[in-house]
């Protein structure tokens, strides 16, 4: 197929449990991909094919498939919903289209629908939204709505009202034709009738039809101004507004139903299809140059542009490694050469799959629109750009969050110790969330990564997938230094061995930044005593000796340097005696800038049922935790606070234990605070000792 108006590249985005996995089974089984439905809680669905993601039942990472419906083709990426894992949510919104935001009919809008709505939101993605799970004790589609307003701050486009509730969930009204589509109790998707709806609902349907109506005529004002004469717009009119406010984010459609029951699935397939956009209908990438600056140009998506893609995902299986990419303009075709623009090497396509979870489809080409694997790319990495050796350009890249949480790691034995090497390589290359480092002292291996359970499953993926036995050390939070005081000092470098020495002075300022700000340095040397070309070196100094702070050797954050004189010698200074001076004036003068370490805080959502509510509260406060809010639902009560990494370890252990196995809990990262003092006394003492006996 080349018609680019019958594509859809669509994400399905949750937060963890809502229903997201199971909804695309049912796509699949729609749309004919599949032929037997396999279910999240028995371990068997189609897109979470890693023995992990089946065991426990969450997408870990996202998993690509294609299908057909109604003549167009999409292309589906399943997305993780567990904060660990928002990394695969946010590289799968930076290649999509359109998507499906999935709520949970009872849970409605959870901690972790807030950040992929807000991701969406950054990579100005249309979606309709699906309230699952409506046959849920609990389930509200009304009460769903209505958060979407409150906390997401969007604008629902109600589409269809559900017919009963709970147990007696039996489909849904479609208010644009005013027609009921009503299944029976056999489970069969295919098993249902149109009819006229409920005549108990007829006031709703008319009230919620005229809501929808309303808005959508915005659009256009000429039907605006029909319909405010009284004249009733077509339905053809009423969806292409309704298409038009949902792409240019005005509005989300939304619709509801029970994925697990197979009703009302056809419902958003269509939507899909009538409201979000082609990949022509959206803004087209922008090409950036070597810095990440935005240079005018686009990737327009066009067949006869020249080639465009980006690889937004590596994954490693037992037929090689397999790169994601997302064509944007132009066609690829197996042999073409094209052009890595970050490594400045070219490589040679060999085989063009497409995805159906785990298995694959051969193909000769592909073309603007399409997202497939390559086999076999040996030097590209998530965020690359690929295009035409002839027309080089870099599309935006991506930008990934700095890891919170690390543990070391060492093989069992030597014969791991080689594998262990080659496999976390691979990991790497998959995850770009997932860090790892040498520790130069000890010869340990340092995994860094977003949460505990994001490292759990690595060490997992290390023995099962690779076979390689680790010793698994402690979970190690990674603090930060800061100054609390502005310190002006002197430090003169000289040395002088025979032959011309090293001279260099620098006189400066060092005071604590603004949150957030890193380092900044700043010369206000005037009248030529440190020469121009030295102040490079002199930033250079600071820069490098940030990475060791001066209280445990944490990388030192926000503050700022500033040259205010110095001297050289006409023979003697060079850019190494100043960059020496200014390592050194770091190591004199921090100390005296009142250190202070910083713990990472998280953001911390605590669900649980209202019996349990106080003893979740002075637990919360027993780790140094603040309260920011409750809020109470149908089936519990939402705790939100702020508390620091080092006290949550374990936590998803006590709280089972204190609600009796009912409550949950999402985390992630919120920003650096200052340790109080008696903790950071405890940290910079454990720290050092640690160094000492590395020694």
């Amino acid at each position: 197929m080349t018609d680019l108006a019958q594509y859809r590249n669509i994400g399905i985005f949750a937060h963890v449990d809502a229903g997201k996995t199971t909804t695309t089974e049912r796509i699949l089984k729609l749309t004919g991909t599949i032929h037997k439905l396999g279910e999240v809680h028995d371990g068997a669905a189609t897109t979470d094919f890693m023995d992990q993601e089946a065991e426990r039942g969450i997408t870990i990472q996202s998993a690509a498939i294609s299908c057909e419906w109604d003549g167009h083709r999409f292309n589906i990426i399943d997305t993780p919903g567990h904060v660990d894992f928002t990394i695969e949510v946010y590289r799968s919104l930076k290649v999509l289209d359109g998507g499906i935001g999935v709520f949970c009919g009872s849970g409605g809008v959870e901690p972790q629908s807030e950040t992929n709505w807000r991701y969406a939101n950054d990579s100005e993605v249309a979606r309709v939204i699906f309230v699952n799970k409506l046959d849920r004790i609990g389930a509200d589609f009304y009460r769903v709505v209505k958060q979407v307003e409150e906390v997401l701050g969007a604008n629902p486009l109600v589409m269809v009202l559900p017919i009963g509730i709970e147990d007696d969930f039996k489909g849904v009204v479609d208010l644009l034709t005013r027609k009921a589509w009503v299944w029976d109790d056999s489970g069969l998707p295919e098993n249902y009738i149109i009819q006229e709806p409920p005549a108990d609902m007829a006031d709703a349907v008319e009230e919620w039809r005229e809501k929808l109506i309303e808005t959508a005529v915005e659009q256009d004002d000429d039907l605006m101004g029909k319909y405010l004469d009284g004249e009733e717009p077509s339905i053809e009119d009423i969806k292409r507004c309704i298409r038009k406010g949902t792409i240019a984010l005005d509005f989300f459609p939304t619709y509801c139903g029970s994925a697990f029951k197979n009703k009302a699935i056809q419902l958003v397939l269509d939507a899909v299809v009538d409201y979000l956009p082609n990949p022509m209908e959206v803004k087209p990438q922008p090409e950036t140059d070597e810095e990440g600056n935005e240079t005018g140009e686009f990737a327009i998506v066009d067949v006869k542009h020249p080639f465009r893609a980006l690889a937004f995902k590596i994954m490693d299986d037992r037929f090689g490694a397999l790169t994601f990419i997302r064509v944007y303009s132009g066609k690829l075709n197996k042999g073409d050469s094209v052009l890595n623009t970050f490594t400045g090497k070219t490589e040679r396509i060999g085989r063009i799959v497409e995805m159906h979870a785990d298995e694959r489809i051969e193909l000769s080409g592909a073309q603007a629109g399409d997202i497939v694997a390559v086999i076999g790319m040996k030097n590209v990495q998530t965020g690359h750009t690929l295009c035409d050796p002839k027309h080089p350009a870099t599309l935006e890249p991506m930008v990934f969050p700095d890891p919170v949480i690390s543990i070391a790691v060492a093989p069992k034995d030597k014969a791991a110790s080689e594998k262990m090497g080659i496999a976390i390589g691979k990991m790497i290359q998959e995850d770009p969330s997932f860090r790892v480092e040498t520790d130069e002292d000890s010869g340990e291996t340092i995994l860094k990564g977003m949460g505990e359970l994001h490292l759990d499953i690595k060490i997992d993926i290390l023995k099962r997938t690779h076979g390689v036995e680790v010793i698994v050390g402690k979970p190690q939070v990674a603090y930060r230094e800061t100054i609390t005081k502005r310190v002006e000092d002197s430090y003169t470098h000289k040395k002088q061995s025979g032959g011309s020495g090293q001279y260099g002075r620098i006189d400066y300022v060092i005071e604590p930044g603004e949150s957030g700000t890193g380092y900044i340095f700043e010369s206000v040397v005037t009248g030529g005593n440190v020469p121009r070309e030295f102040w490079t070196s002199v930033e250079k100094g600071f820069r490098l000796s940030m990475d060791r702070g001066v209280l445990a050797g944490f990388p030192c954050l926000d503050f700022k340097v500033v040259l205010v004189d110095g001297a050289y010698h006409a023979v003697d200074s060079s850019a190494l005696a100043f960059e020496i001076a200014a390592k050194a004036a770091y190591r004199q003068s921090m100390p005296k800038a009142g250190p202070q370490l910083m713990e990472p805080i998280m953001k911390v959502d605590v669900f649980t049922p209202e019996a349990h509510v106080g003893d979740v509260i002075g637990d919360l406060n027993r780790r140094r935790g603040m309260i920011s809010g409750q809020e109470a639902g149908p089936t519990g009560v939402r705790i939100k606070a702020e508390c620091p990494l080092s006290e949550m370890f374990g936590y998803i252990g006590d709280l089972r234990t204190m609600t009796s196995g009912r409550g949950q809990f999402s985390m992630e990262f919120l920003h650096y605070s200052q340790c109080p003092k008696n903790v950071a006394e405890d940290v910079i003492k454990e720290t050092l000792e640690r160094e000492e006996k590395k020694k």
